[in-house]
């Protein structure tokens, strides 16, 4: 079954953002952030952990540095537009600082400081050495042509750069919405160019890059694989079944999937080869229903074509009020899509089991209490979705040691494992498939090691303290970074 999966291709780009029911008067995304912060932080005060007080965790919650500045961009027909322009570093607790760059048009600050501080904690929670990072153009990339993005992407480098804010040793950021591996090439290019002369791990500077510019076998499909990885490890957990009442195995369970883009598509992909049923999917035009099962492959080979689910041949195809999938019976619910698309406006609609969080912050204060209360796990985003930035780690290694994984080891390991088939007593014209790792199994079989291994550990804190998942994880984040601010200090 691996191997089938090892053989996917890239698949489409980062979602588009949507909600599927409009997120009502909630606070906004950084104050959701925090009440999730502070939560914690209010248990672990009460454990009396010496290394835990009141000043430690305020300064572990605030956003070290934000930045805010216009970017001009002369359009194609000779105008200039100036555009407004953001990054953050969350944390120096490690670096560099890491985070993705979204394009769109509710890009603002307060988002902006959220993210970054998802990705602190998204790094801490599976012992990835960076600190939290994140920046965004506020435009719709889908209105510009491919020259003006380029030029966006070009100019947004040199700001970011001559303030501090990219290089490998600093910030390093990588695709998010509404951005690929065509604007990470930009970049990096840039970057080269400016100050590749005096920064030898130039490539460095910026992950989910093309494979001819520095970029990792395996990095596009990361996250999805990684969701993957976390719900098989959850599911095939007979402690985490009983404890939460759920039927033990993950094959044959039934998934919906709200958002389609680069992290849905791929989880799609991996649950369906594994032998899930995905029953339903979301998208901002569309959405597909069928409670046998849609047959994948041809859905993708559909949407790419049409970039629609129109005309596709399941049991129901809408066109709008997709929320009806969102009420639909499952086993597992994957919201791939963007912020609060879980809300209180639709809470209560929801009959999902599980809860597995591929978006950042898809669930709402309010939304995630109420689901709790109704017995529904949620696996959150700052463990389940981390995927990405674990081999975006792995490619920064690479970037810094100039070389691909497994270069130098692969002939050494082909070797040995014909040493030990011969011992073994195998005929030799049986060992003439044997290969080394490629750097695509080697990034499979590290990331279902992080993932794993990560998952494991926010159970057993959660199950040892009778904590809900989401605040075993930051807790064990809040630990681990206080540990660190102990260990080293935190003013000179």
């Amino acid at each position: 079954m691996l191997s089938k999966i090892q053989g996917l291709k890239p698949l489409v780009p980062f979602a588009t953002r949507f909600f599927s029911t409009p997120a009502p008067d909630e606070p906004n995304f950084l104050d959701q952030s925090k009440r999730y912060f502070e939560e914690a932080g209010k248990y672990l005060l009460s454990t009396k952990n010496p290394i835990i007080r009141p000043d430690i965790l305020e300064t572990i919650k605030q956003t070290k540095t934000i930045i805010k500045f216009n970017l001009p961009i002369k359009r194609d027909n000779g105008k200039i537009e100036n555009l407004e322009a953001y990054r953050a570093q969350h944390s120096y607790h490690r670096v560099p600082t890491k985070g993705g760059i979204r394009f769109a048009m509710d890009v603002d600050g307060q988002e902006v400081e959220a993210l970054a501080s998802l990705m602190t904690y998204k790094c801490a929670c599976v012992d990835v050495p960076f600190g939290g990072a994140k920046g965004g153009i506020k435009f719709d990339p889908k209105k510009y042509s491919a020259r003006e993005i380029e030029s966006i992407c070009r100019r947004y480098a040199l700001e970011i750069a001559k303030r501090g804010f990219l290089g490998a040793a600093v910030d390093v950021p990588a695709p998010d919405m509404g951005t690929g591996g065509r604007e990470m090439s930009w970049i990096k290019d840039t970057y080269q160019m400016v100050y590749g002369d005096k920064d030898v791990h130039c490539f460095g500077c910026i992950t989910g890059k093309p494979l001819s510019q520095g970029g990792i076998d395996g990095r596009p499909e990361a996250t999805g694989l990684g969701v993957f990885y976390g719900a098989r490890f959850y599911y095939e957990n007979e402690d985490f079944c009983k404890r939460f009442n759920l039927e033990l195995g993950l094959k044959g369970k039934s998934v919906i999937i709200q958002g389609y883009g680069n992290v849905g598509s791929w989880a799609s992909k991996f649950f369906s080869e594994y032998g899930c049923k995905v029953i339903g999917i979301i998208e901002y035009n569309s959405g597909v229903y069928d409670s046998n099962g849609l047959d994948i492959p041809k859905l993708l080979e559909h949407w790419e074509k049409n970039k629609t689910f129109k005309g596709f041949n399941c049991e129901k195809v809408y066109l709008t009020g997709q929320d009806e999938i969102f009420s639909k019976e499952c086993d597992i619910l994957i919201p791939a899509a963007t912020e609060k698309s879980i809300n209180k406006g639709n809470m209560k609609k929801l009959k999902a089991k599980t809860i597995f969080e591929a978006a950042n912050g898809p669930t709402t204060c309010e939304a995630n209490d109420y689901l709790e209360k109704e017995g529904v796990v949620i696996i959150p985003d700052l463990l389940i979705n981390a995927g990405g930035v674990i081999v975006s780690y792995f490619e920064w290694l690479k970037n810094l040691n100039h070389a691909r994984l497994g270069r130098l080891e692969k002939g050494y390991s082909k070797r040995m494992q014909q040493k030990l088939l011969e011992l073994s007593g195998v005929p030799e014209e049986k060992m003439k498939g044997i290969e080394g790792p490629t750097e695509k199994k080697i990034v499979y079989t590290a990331l279902e090691e992080v993932m794993t291994s990560s998952c494991k550990s926010v159970y057993d804190y959660s199950k040892k303290d009778n904590l809900p998942l989401r605040k075993a994880a930051i807790s064990q984040v809040i630990l681990k970074i206080a540990q660190c601010y102990n260990d080293a200090g935190i003013t000179i």
